[in-house]
Formats: structure tokens, C-alpha cells, sequence
């Protein structure tokens, strides 16, 4: 593994969550790191840790469905603290309920931001990437990126997809010094669990603890996963230049494949 002192990150959705606990771990593993998402005070408040840990950073408003802003991600990142090195996708967005009732604007927003964005955001990094034979993609996906998610299909298959383009950037970039990879975390202590818990409580009249058990049940550990869980994975990732094409589960053993 390389040290990934002094490198350049840029991590989307980085406000709160997955995102947040990879933005600082990344610093404290010695990168300089851009934390990008649509809300402004949770990545200023994130690049204000990271700044904390003596690491060069910048925030940045982003929505991943406006194509000029991703577009122009990577050059403003440069010009505030330097070329990107390691691109982490981490935004991602969801919505529950059965194809048949599936709302085009639905479809249309979850594989706009789950997939489509990642691709942008990939390909505008991709060629400072190739120039210095050196690049780091992690894609955030999903153990839906696995398996199908009842009421779950667009989020499935935005998941799905990542996992696909990660495996096909993987080979583009193999012999340009750029490796590409996934994380495919379950259920883990974020805001979107706590939505989904919300959810079920809404649909079936549980307690909150008792749609937490049910969640759980099939998870060898009998827990969810912790944000800084996946984060080390992303920092073993962003480090290693043998490791791509790969997609590592972070869900307590509840998917063995």
C-alpha cells in the first residue's frame, strides 16, 4: 500500500454519513480533501474538520444533475488545492416503492445521481489522471449492487450500473496508472437507514426498534455497519495501486459472494 500523503481527494456527498467519515479519513491518512454535496454548511462544517487535521481543503456546492457543475468540478478543485488524485463517489440518492407504481421522476433522478453523475464526475478527472499515470476511483454502490431490492428498483439498478462502469473504468485504466473500484456497503448507520426505518415504521405501524430488528435479522453480526467502517476501506483503496476492478462488501458477512 502507498502513502496517499500529501494527494488530492475530492469526495461527493461528503456533508454527513459514508462521505463524511471518508473525508476525514483521508485526511487523517494524509490527503488534502474537497468535500463536495448540494447542502453548504455540512461540507463547510467537514472542511472545517479536515482543516482541522492541518490539510489543505475546499468545499463546493454540487449537484450532480447539472452538468456543468460537474463539468467544472475538477478544474476548481485544482485551482484551491490541487489536480485531483483520488475521486471517491459517494452521493447517492433513493426511492422506495413497486415498479408498477414507479414514478418516472423517480427513475429518472436516482440513476441521474447514482449513476450518471459518477460517470461525469470520473470522466472529467479522468484525464489529469492519465497525463500523471496516477488516479484512484472508489464508487460507493451498494450490496443492492448484488442483489434485486423489493420496492427498491431503481436504487438497485443505479447500484447495479455503478458496479458495471466501475468494472469497465477498472480495465480502461489498468495500463494508465488508474485503478478502479467499489464498495458495496449494507445497512449502516447513516441518514438514509434512518429514513428507511422511518419508512417501515410508516408502512407497517412497527416501533422504530422493531423495523430496526427486522432489517437486521439476516446480518450475521446482528448490527449495522459503521460509517467509518467503509471509510477504511475507501483509504485502503485510495492507497493501493494492485487493487482494482473490485467490489468489497462492508455488511457483516450478510452477503457471502
Amino acid at each position: 500500500m502507498e502513502s496517499i500523503e500529501g494527494r488530492v481527494a475530492l469526495v461527493t456527498g461528503g456533508g454527513r454519513g459514508i462521505g463524511q467519515a471518508i473525508a476525514l479519513a483521508l485526511a487523517r491518512a494524509g490527503a488534502h480533501v474537497a468535500v463536495a454535496a448540494r447542502t453548504l454548511p455540512e461540507i463547510e462544517a467537514v472542511a472545517a474538520q479536515v482543516a482541522a487535521l492541518s490539510r489543505r481543503t475546499f468545499f463546493l456546492a454540487l449537484d450532480l444533475t447539472d452538468r456543468a457543475q460537474v463539468a467544472a468540478a475538477p478544474a476548481a478543485v485544482a485551482r484551491a488545492i490541487g489536480p485531483i488524485d483520488i475521486l471517491v463517489n459517494n452521493a447517492g440518492i433513493h426511492a422506495s416503492g413497486p415498479v408498477h407504481a414507479l414514478a418516472d421522476e423517480a427513475w429518472d433522478a436516482v440513476l441521474a445521481v447514482n449513476l450518471t453523475g459518477p460517470m461525469l464526475l470520473a470522466r472529467a478527472c479522468l484525464p489529469h489522471m492519465y497525463d500523471r499515470r496516477l488516479g484512484r476511483v472508489v464508487n460507493v454502490a451498494s450490496v443492492a449492487a448484488r442483489v434485486g431490492l423489493k420496492n427498491g428498483a431503481a436504487y438497485a439498478a443505479s447500484k447495479h450500473g455503478l458496479l458495471g462502469f466501475t468494472r469497465s473504468l477498472a480495465l480502461e485504466g489498468a495500463r494508465r496508472g488508474v485503478t478502479a473500484n467499489a464498495i458495496c456497503p449494507g445497512w449502516t448507520e447513516t441518514q438514509m437507514m434512518d429514513e428507511a426505518i422511518a419508512a417501515v415504521v410508516s408502512a407497517t405501524g412497527r416501533s422504530a426498534d422493531e423495523a430496526r430488528a427486522a432489517m437486521l435479522r439476516s446480518n450475521p453480526l446482528g448490527r449495522a455497519s459503521l460509517p467509518e467502517e467503509v471509510a477504511d476501506v475507501a483509504v485502503l483503496l485510495a492507497g493501493s495501486p494492485g487493487i482494482t476492478g473490485q467490489a468489497y462488501q462492508v455488511d457483516g458477512g450478510e452477503f457471502m459472494a
